[in-house]
């Protein structure tokens, strides 16, 4: 009776908190906007959970992943591998943000560092991290190569907010590109290293031009160009059927992820595959818009939603981290299966779907510890929810949604 008595009033207040949040955000907010960029948030964490594998062979990690050993796995990496509908959200909000800011009489130069200013502080926390704790590694006598891998699975997520600074500091010439001239940029560099026999180090254009076709979709869709539901549909049949005869015909890697070992990376860089195959996220984006603006009316799902957005830059820079301090702790235990071992078969699989509640657990830790470099200092007792505050702020009206 004691335990039923104390979930109901912890329930009560949950959704007493929910209806708060619901009460404080605009009428006018796109909840959408801020569903899908938490949808691509937590794809992206989830499909590092499950393709990232820190093998254990005697004092040494080094990195594995089961779409090597199990290559029919790879229709995972279509479900998880979400940054062209990260892209999608932040060309979307940018472009919003800024004609707001121009309208308000803003700077584009003011405007910038507001934005900017935002991912400094989480990204700064993390490189300080990692960098003390490497050079503790390495004075305890650490192997080289297992820091090396730590660190460059720890920073990986850098790359990505690095290209979608440059996109954000360029928004204004932007804001009326045509999708098409960033793809037709990387048609012709993969024509050229790959049917013509061209240089390979041609193919990091494509981590610009890339990604710039979902941002330049999302300023198309702030001009509202892409408000009808049948532009969804064609760019998820076109960007499908497109990346089905690549694979098939062009000989491109299934994997929208990059496999350790395979001679092509669709992601590293970016090739024509992962393009069209983001073409069509950002489709299936634009279709389910309705849908979940009508599934955000409650208020439950909403407050869930703000709170992924709120730590939005501290879940995806910290995830990695809470992967490997999970899987240090465990070797005080031994190799455990799905934490240690070659992950070349169904039993890592399933063993490995049990640790993502740890993982999860572990990164919840992460969120507690470092939410400050984000959110910024704690609320005293008795103000209001930081939640709440962020959607009834006017500033926060231009600026929380385009969170990046």
């Amino acid at each position: 009776m004691r335990d039923r008595s104390t979930r109901v009033p912890v329930r009560d207040a949950l959704r007493t908190a929910a209806h708060r949040i619901d009460a404080a955000t605009p009428a006018g907010r796109d909840r959408a906007v801020d569903a899908l960029r938490a949808l691509a948030i937590l794809g992206v964490v989830l499909g590092h959970w499950l393709v990232t594998a820190l093998v254990a062979d005697g004092g040494v990690l080094r990195t594995a992943s089961p779409l090597h050993f199990m290559p029919r796995l790879a229709p995972i990496s279509w479900v998880f591998q979400t940054l062209a509908v990260f892209f999608l959200v932040g060309g979307r909000t940018a472009t919003g943000s800024l004609a707001s800011a121009r309208a308000r009489g803003i700077t584009y130069g003011r405007w910038l560092r507001s934005r900017v200013a935002r991912l400094f502080g989480p990204v700064a926390a993390v490189v300080v991290l990692w960098t003390v704790a490497a050079c503790c590694l390495l004075l305890g006598g650490a192997d080289a190569g297992t820091v090396h891998t730590l660190v460059k699975l720890a920073l990986s997520p850098l790359w990505f907010l690095l290209v979608f600074v440059v996109l954000t500091a360029a928004t204004p010439l932007l804001t009326r590109l045509n999708p098409l001239w960033p793809l037709a940029v990387v048609l012709h560099v993969d024509l050229i290293r790959f049917g013509l026999g061209g240089p390979s180090w041609l193919g990091w254009t494509n981590l610009a031009a890339g990604w710039l076709v979902p941002y330049t979709l999302g300023a198309a869709w702030t001009r509202g160009e892409l408000e009808g539901r049948r532009a969804g549909w064609v760019l998820l049949a076109g960007g499908a059927a497109a990346t089905a005869g690549l694979v098939v015909w062009a000989g491109y890697p299934a994997s929208m992820v990059g496999v350790p070992g395979a001679a092509v990376s669709n992601l590293d860089p970016p090739t024509l595959a992962a393009v069209t195959f983001g073409l069509a996220q950002c489709g299936l984006a634009l279709v389910l818009r309705e849908p979940l603006r009508r599934a955000l009316r409650r208020p439950l799902a909403w407050a869930a939603v703000a709170v992924v957005n709120l730590s939005a830059m501290t879940i995806f820079l910290w995830h990695q981290t809470a992967l490997m301090a999970t899987t240090a702790t465990g070797l005080l235990a031994g190799r455990l299966p799905g934490l240690h071992t070659v992950p070349d078969g169904p039993s890592w699989v399933a063993a490995r779907l049990v640790w993502l509640p740890v993982f999860a657990l572990a990164l919840a830790v992460c969120r507690s510890a470092f939410r400050i470099h984000e959110q910024g200092p704690r609320r005293p007792r008795g103000r209001r929810s930081r939640v709440v505050a962020v959607h009834r702020s006017g500033r926060a009206r231009v600026e929380a949604a385009d969170r990046a």
